[in-house]
């Protein structure tokens, strides 16, 4: 199993260049940033974590920006999306975003998308909230058909655009993987229809082995093959090692650390917590 690192990446903290430099130095998988492209004052919107929501979540900066200049001082690291808010992009702009990562970082790209929760933030993007996976799904398939095909056409309900080149082509085949990071396990059958993997976050999983369970069944009435899905995990808090063996024990891929700790914004914590966790490395391989 490997250990990858998700940061908030706020203008305040450790620059992404230096983060993925360090995450490299130290063993780890990947790393993996975030996205809120704005978040409204208004908090009509509850934070799904209880509370008042934490200041790095209106402070990110631009993920697909900061992974490539972690991709630039690293050579073996994946870059990650954890996650990109496909409901409030737009999908042709973005396919050539991913894309261009992918080659510049010679296939190193993880697409993590989502939905959102936060619904004044998808309304000023246009996206009414209870259409946002229908949409997803489409601007998903959209892009699919943009890094798959000389010259892609598209028609659907909320994407449409006629024969287009796109370049440049992923240098992953198909396309980078597509991973859907959600926080509860409602939404298993998306995956099976139209991602690569999963990486939901912990604090929202009771019995995950029995969900992992009905994601396999899943895919088999789907006619997929269950080991083509990679599973990830986002670990909230500072997880013990007896935890993260328990994942490994269930095979899980990899779990990504920092999710949600008070101290994401201090950047002269990250690397103590960094060294701390990468003794457990060559154990959990």
């Amino acid at each position: 199993m490997k250990l990858g690192y998700f940061d908030f990446n706020p203008d305040y903290s450790i620059r992404p260049d230096d983060l993925g430099r360090a995450l490299e130095e130290r063993g780890y998988d990947s790393i993996w940033l975030g996205e809120h492209i704005n978040i409204p004052t208004s908090r009509r919107t509850p934070y799904p974590a209880g509370g008042e929501l934490p200041k790095m979540y209106s402070h990110m900066r631009d993920p697909f920006i900061s992974l490539m200049a972690a991709g630039a001082e690293t050579k073996n690291l994946k870059l990650a999306t954890g996650i990109c808010l496909m409901t409030e992009r737009d999908p042709i702009v973005t396919a050539k975003e991913v894309a261009t990562l992918d080659q510049l970082s010679n296939g190193r790209v993880i697409f993590g998308i989502g939905a959102g929760w936060n619904v004044e933030e998808l309304e000023n993007h246009g996206m009414p909230f209870k259409r946002r996976w229908k949409v997803l799904r489409e601007r998903v398939q959209a892009m699919k058909a943009l890094w798959t095909q000389e010259a892609a056409s598209f028609q659907g309900e909320f994407v449409k655009f006629e024969e287009t080149w796109s370049y440049p082509k992923p240098v992953q085949k198909p396309h980078p993987p597509i991973i859907m990071g959600s926080i509860h396990p409602q939404g298993l059958q998306r995956i099976v229809d139209y991602c690569d993997g999963w990486c939901p976050v912990d604090m929202a999983i009771e019995g995950f082995k029995q969900v992992l369970r009905e994601l396999n069944e899943r895919c088999e009435q789907a006619g997929r093959d269950p080991r083509s899905l990679s599973i990830s995990i986002f670990a909230t808090g500072d997880p013990e090692e007896s935890k993260l063996q328990r994942y490994r024990e269930l095979g899980v891929e990899r779990v990504v650390l920092g999710v949600i700790r008070e101290d994401s914004d201090v950047k002269e914590k990250v690397l103590p917590f960094l060294d701390r966790y990468a003794k457990l490395i060559p154990k959990l391989a």
